[in-house]
């Protein structure tokens, strides 16, 4: 294949229109047929030397693997994407895509993101989730990755919360990474878009290591005085996690939480462990506009689960969001990875959002309660039918 073959593909990747799947209607969101970025949305001169001289075969000699978990924001009026791109060295950095669809037609930056390269023992970055903070500022925080020297195992890892700022998502400023003086790693945190009691407010997820929770028992939240040497000493908890449910292995802060008239609805990732291994999917849940740490609404179940081709790839049945946009019409776009391998998209709105948050019935907790939860709603809906 020539590079100009390799070219025209990628375009007409780039071109390809979207449309809804109706196949999976459930009244809350709408999916949409087509993943908005995948590792074919790569521009070929990241990967190809077009030159023929130097790459007769027309060869790949930088791979990428896969492009998922993404930050979403608004900018300059552009629906626009900082995902991360996994290359084939399995190193992952972080690229912007833009459209002026929120659906359709993403294409990336010429170049990927150069961050401030200010920690030397870092060896990988990814999941970014980027806030527009009433400051002034475009926050970004993401994992920070280190080799655990402590101990022999190659796998063994340290994961903290790295901190960048930005106004045009061009020129990036990187910050000391957060310190939480009573959690030993942290990862999944996501910055508050307002000031709370005029501080910054972090979500987190305390973790006893790079892996296993732990101790750790779900979203906490924590306070800090200054962005520029952040420190949290106590994290309130949040969303917790609990027995027999989504949320059971472990869970996340997904997008920025997103301001309502009834409270700030997030979106977040629950994981439970299965004979086939972690299950990640996407739940919701609501916390008070007047202390963002009290949860005052919390749906049973999960808001999005792996479905047909989301289930295989890379880390196969998962889903996870670390980026939502909120549009001024009063559409909402989820922007969700499938199996650590594409990015999806899913709409809903504002009204529709809080109706599922805020009058879905709580998880009753044990499969007795559950059954007689069903029925009553059972009996109800037929009393109304007539029947």
């Amino acid at each position: 294949m020539t590079y100009k073959e390799i070219t025209e593909r990628y375009e007409a990747l780039i071109s390809r229109p979207n449309a809804v799947d109706g196949s999976r209607e459930n009244g809350i969101f709408e999916r949409w047929q087509n993943p908005v970025l995948t590792r074919g949305h790569i521009p070929p001169f990241w990967i190809y030397d077009p030159n023929p001289a130097t790459n007769p075969h027309m060869m790949q000699r930088l791979g990428v693997n896969a492009v998922f978990n993404s930050s979403a924001i608004l900018l300059d009026g552009k629906y626009t994407l900082v995902a991360r791109v996994e290359g084939a060295d399995r190193k992952s950095f972080f690229a912007v895509a833009q459209s002026d669809s929120p659906t359709e037609g993403f294409r990336f930056w010429d170049e990927p993101v150069i961050l401030p390269d200010t920690c030397p023992e870092e060896t990988n970055v990814y999941d970014m989730r980027l806030t527009k903070h009433e400051d002034g500022w475009i926050y970004g925080v993401f994992c920070s990755e280190s080799k655990d020297t402590a101990s022999k195992d190659l796998s063994a890892a340290v994961a903290a919360a790295g901190i960048v700022r930005t106004k045009d998502l061009k020129t990036w400023e990187r910050l000391p990474n957060l310190k939480t003086l009573r959690s030993p790693q942290q990862r999944n945190v996501l910055l508050h878009p307002e000031f709370v009691n005029g501080k910054y407010a972090f979500y987190t997820r305390p973790m006893d290591d790079f892996i296993e929770t732990g101790s750790g028992g779900g979203i906490g939240f924590g306070l800090c005085d200054d962005i520029e040497n952040a420190v949290i000493d106590e994290e309130k908890m949040t969303s917790v996690r609990k027995y027999h449910t989504v949320t059971e292995s472990k869970n996340g802060a997904g997008a920025v939480p997103i301001k309502t008239e009834r409270g700030w609805i997030h979106i977040a990732h629950g994981v439970r462990n299965t004979a086939a291994g972690l299950r990640y999917v996407i739940y919701a849940f609501a916390t008070a506009l007047d202390d963002p740490s009290r949860v005052i609404a919390e749906p049973s179940g999960f808001l999005i689960a792996p479905y047909g081709r989301e289930r295989v790839g890379d880390v196969s049945n998962v889903v996870f969001t670390n980026g939502a946009i909120s549009a001024p019409d009063g559409k909402i776009y989820i922007y969700y990875a499938s199996s650590d391998t594409r990015l999806h998209v899913a709409s809903t709105d504002v009204d529709r959002l809080t109706d599922y948050v805020f009058n879905t019935p709580r998880d009753p907790g044990r499969s007795a309660d559950c059954v007689r939860q069903r029925v009553e709603f059972i009996r109800k809906n037929l009393e109304f039918l007539g029947k």
